[in-house]
């Protein structure tokens, strides 16, 4: 199994009027590092895409990444590119990118073009920009790569911000990881959400746990979604009862709180999220936390409360 580090630049419309809404990103550039396990490179893949939508370089693309659409002309077309790109990755592999980004608009060029799906359902990779998070600093922040290069003394020895060079600083950043955990902390690239409840995402990190649902016709039928809305210790594996039933705090992410008499409190986290089809899919979490923590959600919960209190009061002056 190795490691294909993948980077991606795209272009898109100067004008809004001339977007075209089947492919608003065309992809113009593929670069790839492929790493062994040990995270040696063990091979590259590099290479410009002609143009077949937008034929004029977005200025912000432009200074951003230096090429002219000169260069892009003397390119091959995305379709055979990207069929050899695949054809290097080979049998057995893990996408790593640099955020969340560079998979679904790989799989959107893909589709624009009607090549064959790189899978039917969501992709586990590694992302390590959070990666980098997790190892470095406080799992939350978001840097940018050059940061993640600076900060880890790295030397730079080609230009950033090319397809080739952003996976290349990519993989050096992932062999300063030397917490072989992190590179079991997949990501989800949901370009291809489950269709059935047995495609599902359920998965089980050292410290929490996420499910990834199928679609469904409106928030209403999700939140009323049996799975969805139970709170099961992924410890123990047993359904446990909620101290504090699902809230919303923001009228976005919803929040609860259970209890497992072996391993304590558990805090459960939906979020709501829109698919293409204009319906919606849910992304949970499940975490063990602390007493204190526990009295956080609490809190949270008083909160929203008197912020609904408040706007009906509000609403009834009005």
């Amino acid at each position: 199994m190795n490691y294909v580090v993948l980077d991606l630049e795209w272009n898109q419309s100067s004008n809004e009027e001339n977007i075209n809404k089947d492919l608003p990103f065309e992809i113009i550039e593929i670069g790839a590092i492929k790493l062994s396990q040990d995270r040696l490179m063990v091979g590259e893949f590099s290479e410009l895409i002609k143009p077949q939508v937008y034929h004029q370089m977005h200025r912000i693309t432009s200074k951003l990444i230096h090429l002219q659409m000169q260069e892009l002309e003397r390119g091959r077309p995305f379709r055979e590119v990207a069929e050899d790109f695949l054809k290097w990755c080979g049998q057995e592999y893990i996408f790593c990118t640099w955020g969340p980004l560079d998979l679904a608009e790989l799989q959107s060029n893909m589709r624009y073009y009607e090549m064959t799906p790189l899978s039917d359902r969501p992709i586990a990779y590694l992302d390590i920009q959070k990666l980098f998070s997790l190892a470095f600093e406080d799992g939350k922040s978001r840097r940018s790569l050059e940061y993640a290069v600076d900060f880890l003394h790295i030397e730079k020895d080609i230009p950033f911000h090319r397809a080739f060079s952003d996976a290349y600083y990519t993989g050096k950043v992932m062999a300063k990881i030397q917490d072989a955990k992190l590179f079991k902390r997949f990501s989800y690239d949901v370009f291809h959400l489950p269709k059935t409840r047995e495609d599902e995402v359920r998965v089980v990190f050292d410290t929490y746990a996420k499910y990834i649902t199928r679609e469904f016709a409106d928030k209403l039928e999700a939140l009323h979604d049996k799975e969805v809305a139970a709170t099961k210790c992924y410890v123990c594996r047993r359904n446990i009862k909620k101290r504090i039933r699902w809230f919303s705090a923001n009228g976005k992410h919803y929040y609860c709180l259970a209890f497992c008499d072996q391993h304590g409190f558990l805090k459960g986290k939906i979020r709501v999220k829109k698919s293409e089809g204009e319906k919606v899919y849910v992304v949970k979490t499940t975490k063990l936390i602390s007493h204190s923590e526990a009295e956080k959600i609490a809190e949270m919960k008083d909160k929203a409360k008197e912020i609904r209190r408040n706007k009906k009061r509000k609403d009834k002056e009005a």
